[in-house]
């Protein structure tokens, strides 16, 4: 039982009522983000909720956050409701690891998220940009995300394997999105259902995985036989080797490389996704980014070293992650017995932290759900509580490819706003549809026009 004692008297945390067996599994599976920011609301920091067999709570307060992802790190692990749905996909990859495993795999990881490589990773990512941009034509209409998805897959391949992936582009985006469904309904389920079982969102799933894998192999074959080297996260893994010598196995690799190109192109794509469906609505901000775009670099490409003089740019990609964080929610585990704020959470709860939910909360953010750039100027992010904001996690789980990430976001917005004002098209309307991340649904529907 979760209690809180105050007073000497505990106190169970409320949620609301739900199904025999289930739970409020099909509150999550109806609307995920509705039902959060409602529990959240009612219930305050603390919601008691069951999914299935699995007892739950939903936290919502900095604070309470801060303990679990950083102060009482070592009591909780990745929630295994959550990924136990990924192993067949994800194996024993760095998202999936946990104690000393995940520990080597991080350490092995980091190099290829270093400065020096960053910068390396910056000018493959304009140029392609770029490439995209220059097929455009005046007053072109365009669904966005499709096209950022295919763009940031063109980058994860150049910058994580060194390769071109043109050839497979199709396929692999239909494998990812068979997966991608696949996952979100499994979530859904009170009972977990092995992957041999034929289902026909198995079998797609299943098809999916192997599509993937049977690319990643090619790929590390094709680096091997050519003895590459270079900063891009495969060659930088092939050369790491342990504390004992030992370099990865080709299924460590295999692992590695699932984890880093599945969640490391679609963070990106979904955040310009976002970031022109509000951008697009505030042309005005729009043009201010083009203006500071043609202040910092002119009518050369833009550069890593430009980075921090686009300040504009990085408030804007700020806000679009705190509207719209493409990590919508976060997953933990008590791996024992634990008391976070008073609170006593048993061994085995499920603990979800919804950066969507905080993000919009009035206690944190004025007006929470206005798009506001300029509220991040000055020092108002050194003011703010630490877990008011963390579109990437924190603490020694945080995302690994964060500065990726974001770079890559400020490259692109800037790329795409210096030649193309790009006019929301409000007719086409868009829904949030949580998943793993949070896409788009129905598409980012744009009317693209050239700047003069």
């Amino acid at each position: 039982m979760f209690a809180q004692e105050i007073a000497g008297a505990p106190i169970v945390p409320t949620g609301p009522k739900g199904l025999p067996v289930l739970g409020h599994l099909l509150d999550l599976r109806k609307d995920a983000i509705g039902f959060f920011e409602r529990s959240a609301r009612e219930h305050l920091d603390v919601t008691r909720l069951q999914l299935g067999a699995w007892p739950t709570l939903l936290i919502n307060n900095s604070d309470l956050i801060e303990q679990v992802m950083v102060k009482q790190h070592e009591k909780f692990i990745k929630n295994r409701f959550f990924w136990r749905q990924l192993e067949a996909l994800l194996g024993t990859g760095l998202f999936t690891a946990e104690g000393p495993a995940w520990q080597r795999q991080r350490k092995l990881a980091a190099p290829a998220f270093a400065t020096l490589p960053l910068q390396s990773y910056a000018p493959d990512m304009v140029a392609m940009a770029e490439r995209m941009v220059g097929s455009w034509e005046d007053g072109q209409e365009i669904e966005l995300h499709a096209a950022m998805m295919e763009l940031a897959l063109r980058i994860a391949a150049k910058s994580l394997l060194n390769a071109e992936i043109d050839d497979y582009l199709a396929d692999f985006e239909q494998a990812g999105t068979w997966i991608i469904d696949e996952i979100a309904a499994r979530v859904a389920r009170p009972v977990r259902i092995p992957d041999w079982v034929p289902l026909p969102g198995h079998i797609r799933y299943r098809r999916g995985v192997s599509y993937i894998e049977r690319l990643v192999y090619r790929v590390i074959e094709d680096h091997r036989r050519s003895g590459a080297t270079g900063n891009d996260f495969l060659s930088l893994l092939m050369a790491a080797r342990d504390d004992e010598g030992k370099p990865l196995s080709d299924k460590q690799l295999r692992d590695e490389v699932h984890n880093m190109l599945l969640a490391g192109y679609e963070t990106s794509a979904i955040s310009v996704s976002w970031g022109f469906h509000l951008l697009g609505q505030h042309r005005d901000l729009q043009e201010r980014i083009a203006e500071e775009v043609r202040a910092v670099a002119g009518d050369r490409p833009l550069s890593h070293e430009d980075i921090p003089n686009l300040t504009r740019t990085e408030h804007a990609v700020i806000e679009i992650m705190r509207l719209y964080p493409p990590a919508w929610s976060i997953g933990r585990e008590a791996r024992e017995d634990a008391e976070v704020g008073g609170y006593h959470i048993p061994k085995g709860t499920t603990i979800f932290m919804s950066p969507w939910v905080t993000h919009r909360d009035p206690r944190y953010f004025e007006d929470p759900t206005a798009f506001r750039p300029e509220r991040w100027a000055g020092d108002f992010r050194r003011k703010l509580p630490r877990f008011a904001y963390y579109p990437f996690g924190g603490g020694p789980r945080i995302c690994i490819g964060n500065r990726f990430a974001m770079m890559e976001a400020m490259l692109l917005v800037a790329t795409i706003a210096r030649h193309f004002d790009v006019e929301r098209m409000m007719e086409r309307p868009v829904t949030p549809s949580p998943s793993i991340t949070l896409r788009p649904g129905g598409g980012v529907w744009v009317r693209v026009h050239r700047r003069r």
